[in-house]
């Protein structure tokens, strides 16, 4: 038979009295048997999902258990996108489709508009002359920063551009607008300036961003430390593109078929980048609590 609680009071007590909370039962179920704020069971097994044990994000917050998917499903899907754009436009070219002939009556209608000085400048952009150098200075201050696996996907993305571009112009044997000769798509230039100039982007903005550390932050111009140098890419790439099309060196899908390329060759780069800060800023935050 089940035991009624005994009523709590002295010996010399002579009515019933209402049953009192036991203290000892009631220790097991508060967070902590001390009072330490650590939840336990009051058999002496681990709770199920202690708070303790989760696990943190990629930037040291707190997660769930186990991590929920993110940004590499995401930049799958972004390689996933490039690789599909890439085809599209090489098959088209390669095929003379409907996307061959809308683009070289485009190329024609804007070849030699725009300052001549001005879109010659701007085609030089992607010269190995002037591109190297810059990815050449940022690969050295990150490994000065001690960035080296960027430092070694740059130059790796960067030794990559030559060994895809040089067999796809002699398979495709595209002619240029104002010459018969072949071996235009896709741009070298186009390239060489996209990879050279993005990969120093990443590689300048992640040292400079590990080495502001919370005086940026707390300043509120993270952002532009963070985006700046992407920006400056993104615009000299954009300009070596137009300079190639407006001066009649290329056709605008050879620059548009280089820089899907030269987006998934960049996307190692980001990804390395992503994960080595993620690290960095973990110690930081815990330096905040102890």
């Amino acid at each position: 038979m089940r035991e009624t609680p005994r009523p709590q009071g002295t010996a010399g007590d002579a009515g019933p009295t209402l049953p009192q909370h036991r203290p000892g039962r009631a220790l097991a179920h508060t967070t902590g048997a001390s009072g330490s704020g650590t939840p336990h069971r009051s058999d002496g097994r681990a709770p199920q999902t202690p708070r303790g044990a989760r696990h943190t994000g990629p930037a040291g917050r707190p997660g769930t258990s186990p991590p929920v998917p993110g940004r590499p499903a995401l930049l799958v899907l972004l390689a996933c996108g490039l690789l599909a754009l890439l085809a599209l436009v090489t098959w088209q070219v390669a095929a003379d489709g409907p996307l061959r002939g809308a683009d070289e009556r485009a190329a024609r209608a804007v070849v030699g508009h725009g300052p001549a000085p001005l879109t010659e400048f701007l085609a030089d952009l992607g010269n190995a002359q002037v591109a190297l150098p810059v990815l050449g200075c940022a690969i050295v201050w990150a490994l000065l920063r001690g960035e080296r696996r960027g430092a070694l996907y740059a130059a790796l993305a960067m030794a990559a551009v030559p060994l895809l571009v040089v067999p796809l112009k002699d398979w495709i044997a595209r002619p240029g607008p104002l010459t018969g000769a072949t071996g235009y798509y896709p741009s070298g230039h186009a390239a060489t300036a996209a990879v050279a100039y993005g990969a120093a982007a990443l590689l300048t903005a992640r040292c400079a961003r590990d080495a502001g550390g919370e005086r940026w932050a707390r300043g509120g111009r993270r952002w532009v430390r963070t985006w700046m140098m992407p920006v400056a890419a993104v615009l000299l790439t954009a300009g070596t593109g137009i300079g190639l099309v407006l001066r009649g060196y290329h056709w605008p899908l050879d620059v548009l078929g280089s820089w899907f390329l030269s987006g998934l060759l960049l996307l190692p780069s980001y990804r390395v980048g992503r994960a080595g800060s993620g690290t960095r800023r973990r110690p930081k935050q815990a330096s905040k609590f102890f």
